[in-house]
C-alpha cells in the first residue's frame, strides 16, 4: 500500500495541506501519516515534567488536526515527533511515497511564497513533494 506523509503544525498553511493529502489518499487508496515536529525544553534535567508536558501538547495537535478532516476510507495515524520539522518529515520521507507540506508554516514571513521547511523538503526529501500553495484569497 502507498504511504502519503503530510506535516501539520497547527497553521491554515498545513491545514490546507491535510486535505490535500487525505484527498489524495483516498484516490491513491494509500495510507496517510500526519506528522507534527515539536522542539522539547532546552534542558532535560527536568524529566518526565516539561519533556512530557511537550510531548503531550504535540499529541493533542496532531490528534486535533487529524480529526478535523474527513478521513473515511483512509487508513490514516496521527504522530508527534521531537525535534525540528525538518529533520522529522526527512525521516519520514524515507519510506513514503509522497510528502506533503504547506507552502508556509506557523512562523513564516508574510509575503514568502516558501517557508523554509517546505523549501529543504524540496531539496532534500527521499520522495516527490508536494507544496500545497495558499487559498487564493490569502495570496
Amino acid at each position: 500500500m502507498a504511504k502519503i506523509v503530510v506535516g501539520v503544525d497547527g497553521s491554515e498553511e498545513a491545514r490546507r495541506a491535510l486535505g490535500w493529502a487525505a484527498a489524495e489518499a483516498r484516490l491513491r487508496h494509500a495510507s496517510l501519516r500526519v506528522v507534527h515536529a515539536y522542539q522539547g525544553p532546552a534542558s532535560f534535567t527536568q524529566e518526565g515534567t516539561a519533556a512530557d508536558r511537550a510531548r503531550a501538547e504535540a499529541e493533542l495537535i496532531v490528534k486535533g488536526e487529524l480529526a478535523s478532516i474527513d478521513c473515511e476510507a483512509v487508513d490514516a495515524e496521527a504522530t508527534a515527533v521531537a525535534g525540528s520539522a525538518p529533520f522529522a518529515l526527512l525521516q519520514a520521507s524515507k519510506d513514503a511515497d509522497l510528502l506533503v507540506v504547506g507552502s508556509r508554516g506557523r512562523h513564516g514571513f508574510p509575503g514568502l511564497l516558501l517557508g523554509s521547511v517546505s523549501q529543504q523538503l524540496a531539496h532534500h526529501a527521499r520522495c516527490p513533494v508536494v507544496i500545497v500553495p495558499p487559498a487564493r484569497d490569502a495570496q
